[in-house]
């Protein structure tokens, strides 16, 4: 199985197709959020309706500059993972929408112990899956994916206390535009590839193991 994974589109909806040429034919694309920048469910709909057409199946997620709205719209549409499990043959998808309270005071901020609870909630959806992927849109606490530029780790802790209890197999995030990286927590592959936006994408495959690259 071939996953694509982007994120942090804001507003270039017509960044994602290009990634996807370049990937090659995939089984899922996920899009891990920042569909907007406080954009509206319309728009945010326009977004995934060019998007379809890209990968036999589409998941996605609202990232902290959209809105608890557009959540909505991604249920409605069929294509929302938020704190729940998709299983997908043996995989299973689970994402999570917003991110951290932060002074920035963004349209979709939750209590950090909420993502935990959301990404706990749909991490037992897949208990039974061979291989768990987990996509919150913000980056788990204290790893390279977390870091700005100052050199403070910013990510969820309630999102890497769980990742080190559960152990997915790989968690996919974004929110972090400069700390395009892969890393570990223990033995789960932790990447963001950094904004679609700016041409950059993740390729997960799954076979006997499960790899992780970045464009």
């Amino acid at each position: 199985m071939r996953i694509a994974y982007v994120v942090d589109v804001h507003d270039r909806f017509d960044a994602v197709p290009p990634a996807l040429d370049s990937i090659g034919p995939v089984d899922l694309l996920v899009v891990g959020g920042d569909i907007t920048t406080f954009g509206t469910p319309d728009e945010a709909e326009q977004a995934i309706e060019l998007w379809r057409p890209l990968a036999p199946r589409l998941l996605a997620v609202a990232g902290n500059m959209d809105s608890p709205a557009i959540d909505e719209r991604l249920v409605a549409l069929g294509v929302a993972c938020d704190g729940r499990g998709v299983a997908i043959g043996d995989v299973g998808i689970v994402g999570v929408s917003a991110a951290p309270l932060s002074p920035l005071r963004t349209p979709h901020e939750l209590p950090d112990e909420d993502l935990g609870r959301r990404a706990e909630a749909g991490l037992a959806d897949v208990k039974e899956c061979r291989v768990r992927v987990l996509c919150p849109h913000a980056p788990p606490h204290g790893t390279a994916c977390d870091r700005l530029r100052s050199g403070e780790h910013v990510g969820s802790p309630a999102l890497r206390a769980l990742v080190e209890r559960e152990q997915p197999d790989v968690v996919l995030c974004g929110h972090i535009h400069e700390s395009r990286a892969v890393d570990r927590i223990g033995p789960t592959q932790v990447a963001n590839p950094g904004p679609v936006s700016a041409g950059h994408y993740a390729l997960v495959d799954v076979g006997d193991t499960v790899s992780v690259t970045l464009d």
